[in-house]
């Protein structure tokens, strides 16, 4: 089945690279089908947390990365990354709704709120903001991807467990989702380490099993608009 019915689409990213973790199959599907996929990166790395070397090292991949999957709009909103809990939750809001205004999606894919990093369950907070059903303009589709080493890391079942209710094939595009994730190189880590190429595939063609396609990426439907 064609995606065209995803419409325009962005994809939250509390840090370059969650996006490629969480969607990056499904982007790269969407993209090749001459669909708009664009990224919206809610948080920056600042020093003295984050050397000013290693920030630009990571944009630089994040940058490759994107030209690789089809993205082709990126959006830096700059938060303190690891430290988005200090910032006015009014500004965060604004600064996400603003983009989502901007870009006028009809599909939002966000982190999950069940994820242990507080970058991703604010990111998801303000996401839903920037989505309340207020006007016809709003996205129509509003689904949680999961990451690898954020999504299964919390207290499961005390805290929210990802059940995936939707899965999209990405048979197809499996190979361009890890080579993307590849030129991360500051962030690929070693087997058994859950940011490696390997458990990558694994989750994917788990997914896929489970759905009987060789490979997917699995999400939470949050909301649905049919109009």
């Amino acid at each position: 089945m064609a995606l065209d019915h995803y419409g325009k689409v962005l994809v939250v990213a509390p840090h370059p690279d969650d996006e490629i973790l969480g969607c990056g199959g499904t982007m790269a599907r969407m993209a090749a089908a001459g669909m708009d996929v664009q990224v919206v990166v809610v948080t920056s790395g600042r020093p003295p947390a984050f050397s000013e070397d290693g920030v630009a090292r990571v944009q630089a991949e994040m940058r490759r990365a994107h030209d690789h999957i089809g993205v082709s709009q990126v959006h830096m909103l700059d938060f303190p990354a690891a430290s988005l809990d200090v910032v006015p939750a009014a500004e965060l809001n604004a600064a996400l709704g603003r983009v989502v205004r901007e870009v006028g999606p009809d599909t939002l894919f966000v982190p999950f709120l069940g994820d242990i990093h507080q970058d991703h369950q604010l990111s998801f907070l303000a996401a839903m903001v920037a989505a309340r059903p207020r006007d016809r303009t709003v996205p129509t589709r509003v689904l949680a991807y999961e990451t690898l080493s954020e999504t299964n890391w919390y207290a499961a079942p005390m805290t929210p467990p990802f059940v995936p209710n939707v899965h999209i094939d990405i048979s197809a595009t499996l190979q361009r989702k890890l080579d993307a994730f590849a030129l991360f190189e500051s962030q690929v880590r070693d087997f058994p380490d859950e940011r490696s190429l390997i458990t990558i595939e694994a989750l994917a063609r788990l997914r896929g099993s489970t759905v009987f396609s060789e490979a997917a990426e699995g999400f939470v439907l949050v909301r649905a608009i049919e109009r």
